[in-house]
């Protein structure tokens, strides 16, 4: 569960039946776990971060927890209000942003979780969303053998012996029945179609295509990739929605 993803994240929910916020793992330093960038009015992107208490990639994502000691909510409304106030549809956004970040949640990942359901709902976005599985525990106290080599929990994956991360996806298709599998395009390093195919499954990257909109800057220049805050600020929840078809799936 990331914060205020990027359109491609959504793109990736909308194409599928049922997508999983999981949370059992590491927490990513420096990621995008508790942070984003947007763009203020004829400006260069600007990182928001939700700030922790216990920032480790030795904690889970699950136990980390938004550092209440500061009214880091109340700032980072008013940095989006200060970058997007002639955004066109400004008056319909904000709303939204201040019953999201408006309230106080337990972990980063709560946060996260009602944020996605949320701006999912306000696309048009019917997706099954679901929070890490009742199973996800044992099954990654059963992981932690994998890098030993050792697949007794899972023998049916030792006739390709997958690292952790890989065995993850494999047994978790495998238990909520799934015959394909939609990853980000910059996993084609680690999982190979060839590999998934041995176990049934279709394995799909998505690649977000090149998408343009007026960002309101002064010399017409365009940054891409930022939070989906951006995106629905100049486009709506209509323009958005109609964005949301625009990928490839390789």
């Amino acid at each position: 569960p990331y914060f205020m993803p990027y359109l491609g994240y959504f793109q990736i929910i909308a194409a599928v039946d049922k997508y999983i916020l999981y949370d059992q793992v590491a927490y990513i330093v420096k990621g995008y776990v508790n942070r984003n960038r947007i763009r203020p009015r004829n400006c260069s992107p600007l990182n928001i971060v939700v700030p922790i208490t216990n920032k480790s990639s030795f904690e889970l994502i699950a136990d980390t927890q938004i550092d209440y000691s500061q009214p880091w909510n109340t700032k980072l409304l008013k940095t989006i209000r200060n970058a997007y106030s002639r955004a066109p549809y400004f008056i319909d956004v904000m709303p939204i942003l201040e019953d999201i970040l408006s309230p106080c949640y337990e972990s980063i990942s709560a946060l996260n979780i009602a944020s996605i359901r949320s701006l999912c709902q306000y696309m048009g976005i019917t997706t099954e969303v679901e929070e890490s599985p009742t199973y996800s525990c044992e099954m990654e106290v059963s992981l932690t053998r994998v890098p030993k080599g050792d697949y007794s929990f899972y023998p049916e994956l030792a006739k390709t012996q997958p690292e952790r991360k890989v065995a993850r996806v494999l047994e978790m298709c495998k238990r909520e029945g799934a015959d394909t599998y939609i990853n980000p395009i910059g996993g084609m390093e680690l999982y190979k179609k060839e590999e998934f195919e041995q176990y049934g499954i279709n394995l799909e990257f998505h690649k977000m295509n090149t998408i343009l909109y007026n960002q309101d800057s002064k010399d017409g220049s365009f940054e891409p990739y930022m939070s989906i805050i951006d995106v629905l600020m100049y486009n709506g929840a209509d323009g958005t929605k109609k964005l949301l078809n625009e990928y490839t799936l390789i």
